[in-house]
């Protein structure tokens, strides 16, 4: 009999918590032949990262996943009948009717909270921990992704090492990718270093970010660059910036805007495994949240991390966190390049400032950032070895793994495994 799992998504348009769930339902159902339901409240964010998805259908069937459009409504999941395993993801909060028919049934589903991902140290002491529902016979259990055995640890297909390193070892798939993407392929053999001709070594930036104040002055610091960049923008949230920059009233998909030595592409909104080889291909990747830093760590290329900024600046606690993590085995001097850049494309911003110190703040910010990026892009080689061996390092920490093995030894699956041997 197959293992059925209900996974419940509160989608917003930043698109990691979709991101994520897509992922581990489709890792569930087709490497583990698990029955997934995946319930989302919004269907249009799903939309753009899966284009087979219909955002106005109630009902809905992709990559053998039955896709439920999610109403928080009283009427909402009338008549359904919980999954064994059920996963609240992010708490986003599970329907009243669905909690009283989980608590109805016989044998009680494992209820699980996928919560964020974080590297910050209280994560493995809370991981795994229980909570009780304050009225009904149900058990909650919190389950943190992580980067090291006392979490969870991260999304992880089973052949995406592989994949990568196909792609990676493989001129004619990324000619195929750039040519799909209207970019020129990399030239084969380019030379490298200070003294190659112009366009020989340019490098290529993938740039997925929230708003961000230090965006402008990185622009400017690339312009003046002494090696040519060419910086790839996904559609998103960034683009106004992007259009405000280069004084132009909007930038749409395909629009390629230049000044100085550095070149912006606009591209579509990618599905995952586009977006997948897009983080490949480039030489350095900025990515956002949590579903793209992972890809971008799994894909093993120098890559900076902008995390969602919180306005009581705890977000920074969870980046140095990861720094710290991240930075361990780097000479040290590749590490301070890492943690001075990271901090300053998060630099707090807005009303994050200290009070008092706007004008002073930024002038300062704006004379630090072009030199941490040269710094930076010194050890740029570097960083991309430190990157494929980081991998190679997290690789054994497969959240889907460690995820069923802990639901096949909570005692409620262990008690409804004793049952059907007696039966």
């Amino acid at each position: 009999m197959r293992l059925t799992c209900d996974i419940f998504c509160t989608a917003v348009d930043n698109f990691g918590d979709i991101g994520v769930c897509w992922r581990l339902a489709k890792q569930l159902a087709h490497e583990h032949g698990i029955t997934v339901r995946l319930w989302v409240d919004n269907l249009e964010s799903f939309h753009k990262l899966c284009a087979a998805i219909e955002p106005n259908r109630a009902l809905q069937h992709c990559q053998g996943i039955a896709i439920h459009q999610w109403s928080h409504t009283a009427e909402a999941l009338h008549d359904v009948h919980p999954a064994q395993v059920v996963i609240e993801t992010f708490a986003c909060q599970l329907p009243e009717k669905y909690i009283t028919a989980m608590a109805a049934m016989p044998h009680k589903p494992v209820w699980i909270n996928l919560e964020h991902l974080s590297a910050e140290q209280w994560v493995g002491d809370y991981h795994g921990l229980p909570s009780p529902h304050p009225t009904l016979p149900l058990v909650k259990h919190y389950f943190f992704p992580g980067f090291t055995f006392a979490t969870g640890g991260l999304l992880i297909e089973k052949n995406l090492m592989a994949r990568r390193d196909a792609f990676q070892g493989d001129s004619r798939a990324q000619v195929a990718m750039w040519q799909a993407l209207d970019i020129p392929p990399v030239q084969p053999n380019a030379p490298q270093g200070d003294n190659a001709p112009q366009g020989d070594n340019e490098i290529r930036v993938s740039l997925f970010c929230y708003e961000n104040a230090t965006l402008p002055l990185l622009f400017l610091a690339w312009e003046k660059s002494t090696v040519p960049i060419l910086c790839l923008v996904p559609e998103g949230r960034v683009l106004p910036q992007v259009a405000a920059h280069f004084k132009h009233d909007e930038m749409a998909v395909g629009v390629l805007a230049t000044r100085g030595n550095l070149r912006v592409k606009i591209l579509p909104f990618m599905e995952q495994a586009r977006y997948d080889e897009l983080l490949w291909a480039c030489d350095i990747n900025f990515v956002r949240g949590e579903d793209s830093l992972a890809r971008a760590l799994w894909a093993g290329q120098p890559c900076v991390w902008h995390i969602y900024p919180q306005h009581d600046l705890v977000h920074l606690q969870k980046l140095h966190a990861l720094m710290s993590l991240y930075c361990m085995n780097l000479p040290a001097d590749a590490a301070v390049s890492v943690q001075e850049f990271w901090d300053s494309w998060n630099a707090p911003q807005g009303d994050n400032v200290p009070q008092g110190d706007n004008e002073a703040y930024h002038a300062q910010h704006q004379k630090n950032i072009s030199a941490v990026w040269q710094n930076y892009l010194k050890y740029r080689l570097i960083l991309q070895q430190h990157g494929h061996d980081w991998a190679a390092k997290l690789k054994p920490h497969n959240l889907v793994l460690n995820l069923l093995n802990f639901i096949q030894n909570t005692d409620r699956m262990r008690a409804l495994r004793d049952e059907r041997r007696l039966r």
